[in-house]
């Protein structure tokens, strides 16, 4: 049996390179990574932990010590292509991180690619930022396809959708995989909607409850204050949480600063008052911003007309919940304040992981509220628990927002190599 050759760029911590190794082990290949690269130090601590490799930095710098090689992975960073005067309406890479890709893969010709990215590079540009990049590689000889999976459908309890971009040179590329964007939602997923198995087989969808560490440490628990404030909301029924989101933007399934008197404790009509904007400052007929519109007192007396309006505004304003600018109001916006911005549901999947605020997720376990712990992080994202996390939890959090999920990726690479086999296993003539 060969092995095959394979680099790691914007490398992360490892996860695709994880998956591309489960993926391969699964199928009996035997592979090598032969370069690495990437520029977060952090991450790049976390990796040689787990890989015992130290990463080359930034790719553009070290292209020239790239070995010969079969396959390249790459999770490679969104980025606008300019378009001005180009012929047939496609981009130019150059200044884009991709067009690095793209210089490795003209030098060295591997027989197949994968690469990540975020949904949005769908739609990026009214779409054509990706087909910049599916004509940037035709030109280079390969066949390539792109799916778009959640990661909910692979075995992972987190709503994440990622696009995967594959290529095979000179062969016509095949897969089974198709694009299944999964259920929308925690409540949708509890319905059971969206959840058939790409591959036809019985294929485990496992639940936050499923991934929550048994003993957990007292510093990931909310403060006394935090925790006092939401039993004043649930009144000692603190499993009313699952699923609860904290914001002050949106009502809903949400609990506002106002709820918890962050700023103030606030009375029963201050509460409804606050309410009632939230509501009704997003209906068209006050305008189409995504989040709300500023409303002035007459446009506020339509929905809220009480004698007396102008004392609530006031104390409102005097307590931090409301401002107004040139006579029109709107929420003061707290979000950050809370220690928890969403509470997660143990019977449902997670909410999409991001690096800036995975810490601030929460459970509510054995009756207590508590932030997911970094190793519930990295469950959600599919990582084994052998895999070695970051001695700072700050960092991990971070990195667990920027990972893949390492089972999707797994799964779409083992697909790839089964449909591709005779053209991934040709042998290279240096």
């Amino acid at each position: 049996m060969f092995t095959i050759r394979f680099i790691d760029l914007f490398a992360g911590i490892g996860g695709i390179r994880l998956g591309f190794e489960q993926a391969m082990e699964a199928l009996g290949i035997s592979s090598q990574c032969v370069f690495t690269s990437e520029i977060d130090n952090k991450a790049c601590e976390t990796y040689i932990l787990n890989f015992h490799e130290q990463p080359h930095g930034d790719v553009a710098k070290y292209s020239n010590k790239i070995p010969e090689f079969d396959f390249l992975l790459a999770g490679f960073p969104c980025q606008p292509f300019s378009y001005a005067g180009k012929r047939e309406g496609f981009g130019d890479t150059r200044g884009t991180l991709f067009f690095e890709v793209e210089k490795i893969l003209k030098k060295h010709k591997p027989r197949g690619i994968f690469l990540e990215n975020v949904r949005g590079l769908v739609s990026h540009d009214q779409g054509r930022t990706l087909q910049t990049i599916l004509h940037s590689l035709d030109k280079l000889g390969y066949s390539t396809s792109y799916v778009l999976c959640n990661s909910s459908n692979f075995g992972v309890p987190q709503n994440r959708v990622r696009i995967y971009i594959l290529g095979i040179l000179e062969h016509e590329i095949q897969s089974t995989i198709s694009s299944d964007l999964g259920s929308a939602d925690s409540h949708s997923f509890k319905k059971g909607q969206n959840q058939l198995n790409l591959f036809g087989t019985t294929y485990s969808h496992p639940v936050v409850r499923d991934i929550l560490e048994v003993d957990v440490a007292h510093h990931y628990y909310c403060s006394a204050d935090f925790i006092r404030r939401l039993d004043k909301v649930v009144q000692g029924n603190f499993e009313q949480l699952h699923g609860k989101r904290l914001i002050d933007t949106r009502g809903g399934n949400s609990i506002h600063s106002w709820d918890l008197g962050i700023k103030g404790e606030c009375s029963e009509r201050e509460r409804q008052f606050m309410d009632a904007l939230i509501a009704n400052r997003r209906k068209k007929i006050f305008g189409t911003h995504q989040d709300g519109k500023m409303l002035t007192k007459q446009q506020i007396k339509t929905f809220f007309d009480v004698s007396d309006l102008d004392q609530l505004i006031q104390e409102l304003i005097q307590k931090g919940y409301l401002k107004c600018v040139d006579g029109k109001y709107n929420p003061v916006c707290g979000n950050m304040s809370f220690e928890v911005f969403k509470f997660l549901d143990p019977d449902s999947i997670s909410i999409t992981l991001t690096s800036s605020d995975t810490h601030k997720l929460g459970v509510v376990q054995k009756g207590t509220p508590r932030h997911i712990t970094p190793r519930e992080a990295a469950r959600l994202q599919g990582f084994p628990d052998n895999f070695v996390l970051h001695p700072h939890d700050t960092a991990t959090y971070k990195q667990m927002g920027n990972a893949v999920s390492v089972p999707a990726v797994k799964a779409v690479l083992q697909d790839l190599f089964e449909q591709n086999f005779q053209a991934l296993a040709l042998k290279k003539q240096f």
